[in-house]
């Protein structure tokens, strides 16, 4: 049976990845971005249908869902590092700033998101959200707003659960080849969180793909409510 998805985020690293994954079963594969020309190429590329949506725009997101009759699998897969204040607001803005782009992209985006669609996921339906290994290890406001997603995956599960609609969060540990890290990570610091790993390797974004594709599989129906993690088992290093 062919089922309509949709991965926000999906232009790129893991959303790429699921969207991807998704597609070679053949479903019908909604993917958004906030960039109209990214957006264009990435959906081309997969040969997926793409929306430019803003996750944290509650406007562009009505929009959004308006596009569904019902919804099979919901990813949410937005998100990223906060963005930089300008140098020039003071101390405690640029705290403020930092704090606000964290919870928008990681944690309101998500809710948002699933709130629209909502009534759109019906029994069998599943609603997965990236998460992260930050959310309790060293994470800051990214890792704090990752956590949050986490407590909020834990609600969410308990209220669409009588309805047959499972809902889990992905807590990814390191992932190589994206541009999560904006150009900042080092040869050292790869090695370093290689390292942590029990199977010395780094995560790759099919890693997170496949356990996507899972969670929303018919042997996952059981499964809900849950942060899985899929570290190489870094979270257990300390």
């Amino acid at each position: 049976m062919t089922r309509t998805v949709l991965v926000t985020g999906g232009t790129s690293g893991i959303g790429y990845a699921i969207a991807a994954r998704f597609a070679a079963d053949r479903d019908r594969v909604f993917i958004t971005g906030r960039r109209p020309g990214t957006v264009g190429q990435a959906a081309e590329e997969l040969g997926v249908h793409g929306v430019t949506c803003d996750a944290t725009d509650p406007a562009q997101v009505a929009e959004l869902a308006a596009r569904f009759g019902e919804l099979d699998v919901l990813v949410n897969a937005a998100g990223g590092l906060p963005r930089a204040a300008p140098g020039n607001v003071p101390p405690l803005e640029a705290v403020l700033a930092q704090w606000h782009s964290s919870l928008a992209q990681n944690l309101l985006g998500a809710v948002l998101t699933t709130t629209s669609v909502r009534d759109k996921l019906t029994a069998g339906s599943s609603v997965i959200s990236i998460g992260s290994i930050g959310a309790e290890r060293r994470g800051g406001s990214y890792g704090a707003a990752k956590a949050a997603l986490a407590a909020w995956n834990a609600s969410l599960s308990g209220e669409l659960g009588p309805h047959g609609i499972t809902s889990n969060v992905i807590s990814a540990g390191y992932i190589a080849g994206t541009d999560f890290f904006r150009g900042q990570m080092t040869d050292e610091r790869h090695d370093a969180l290689v390292q942590e790993t029990h199977d010395k390797r780094p995560g790759t974004v099919e890693d997170i793909a496949e356990m996507a594709h899972f969670l929303a599989s018919r042997g996952a129906r059981h499964v809900t409510g849950q942060t899985v993690h899929v570290n190489g088992g870094a979270f257990t290093t300390r």
